[in-house]
């Protein structure tokens, strides 16, 4: 069994590097203070990132890299494969591409959406010109998604839409949300909900902002007034909707941004040769050394899981439980990796963005409190541990 990658892969590898180096503004890591396995510190999540992550994503787009894993028909190259090794590259470098507009609906899309909706969005999508955000969760709505109360009534050529999400991420930045609603309230839960596409600036739109814990305004609260939303933005049938979501939950879980964690390896690494603490570089103290080598173990294995995930992609399958371990070991790698950090920069590791004696910018700061995000957000950690233990170990459900 061969593990490398093919002389063509490499060459592709140098290509979106070469590219990602010549294009990003040389202070971008200055600028974007983003942290792996987290959903409060993405650039392209904020407004003042917005010229320079709509400009990378359309020079993207011309690449054709937003649809590397689409069928040949559709302008893609059938290959799951290139598109981790691009995804890889592009977060390594904390490069403001992909989000929920390449790595959720445009799949979704292509397998359960109409002629109609593949011919608007698709060809938009791949050139880096639509973006979405997930209106999935509510006030009472999280983890239990067949919980949501917002309704969308049918009104003969559209759907009337009302109702509340929140946490919503990027929606003061995008122009559709991709949502579930509530399309029959006497159904049966898993049968009474529709995916949709509803653009922002349809009339009774409200999206107002949420600070999060880092101090950035990428959630928001969104509120539907009497949103009229026409059928052909239904996704998949009407009424089927939780299960789409759940189709459209499993790309969200193999959207991971892997070499970030490789680059923040890095700079803990140089930072502990660079660093002189009690007469000692930091790199020869055992207690560091012990932590940065669990992480790059930690790192190696799950390395594993996301290229395992795209050779099954290219296998013609879709990895349901593997997507579930896959995001189970890349948000709780977060948190382990910023408890990491902090404790070896010690009290240099609380200092905030903007401080002159901060490392890496405050990003280790900023990072320790946007970490405890990537457990929640794409399913909890014990969600995933849950479909893990029922459809990949066969295990009865917990009562």
């Amino acid at each position: 069994m061969d593990f490398s990658f093919t002389p063509e892969q490499l060459a592709f590898r140098k290509e979106v590097e070469d590219f990602v180096k010549a294009e990003l503004p040389p202070d971008w890591d200055d600028q974007a203070v983003f942290w792996p396995g987290s959903y409060g510190t993405m650039p392209q999540m904020e407004s003042e990132f917005q010229e320079i992550t709509r400009r990378f994503n359309r020079m993207v787009g011309e690449k054709g890299w937003n649809r590397l894993g689409w069928p040949e028909e559709y302008g893609g190259r059938n290959s799951a494969m290139k598109a981790a090794i691009a995804g890889d590259v592009l977060s390594y470098y904390r490069a403001p591409a992909g989000g929920v507009a390449v790595t959720i609906a445009a799949p979704t899309i292509l397998l359960v959406g109409s002629e109609d909706l593949k011919r608007e969005f698709l060809p938009r999508i791949a050139s880096g010109e639509a973006g979405f955000w997930l209106a999935y969760s509510e006030p009472n709505a999280g983890s239990d998604l067949a919980a949501i109360k917002t309704t969308a009534v049918d009104r003969g050529d559209h759907f009337v839409v009302n109702g509340q999400k929140i946490w919503s991420s990027g929606a003061h930045v995008t122009e559709y949300a991709w949502a579930i609603v509530k399309t029959d309230p006497e159904a049966p839960r898993h049968r009474s909900a529709t995916l949709m596409i509803i653009p922002n600036d349809t009339p009774g739109v409200t999206i107002k902002p949420i600070i999060n814990i880092c101090g950035n305004h990428s959630f928001n609260e969104v509120f539907f007034d009497d949103v009229r939303v026409p059928k052909k933005y239904v996704v998949g049938e009407v009424n089927q909707g939780f299960y789409n979501v759940m189709l459209a939950l499993q790309f969200e879980r193999l959207a991971i941004g892997s070499g970030a964690f490789k680059r923040v390896l890095e700079e803990l690494v140089q930072y502990a040769k660079e660093t002189t603490r009690y007469g000692r570089p930091l790199a020869q103290d055992p207690h560091v050394r012990r932590r940065l080598a669990e992480m790059a173990i930690e790192i190696e294995m799950f390395y594993s899981f996301y290229w395992q995930s795209a050779w099954i992609q290219d296998q013609g399958r879709v990895p349901e439980t593997e997507a579930s371990a896959l995001k189970l070991f890349f948000t709780e790698l977060g948190v382990k990796l910023a408890n990491t950090a902090v404790d070896i920069l010690g009290p240099y590791g609380l200092l905030d963005k903007g401080s002159p004696w901060a490392p890496f910018g405050g990003r280790v700061a900023l990072g320790y409190l946007d970490s405890i995000s990537g457990p929640i957000g794409a399913g909890t950690s014990e969600i995933q541990k849950s479909i893990i233990a029922t459809r990949g170990l066969g295990l009865p459900r917990a009562r």
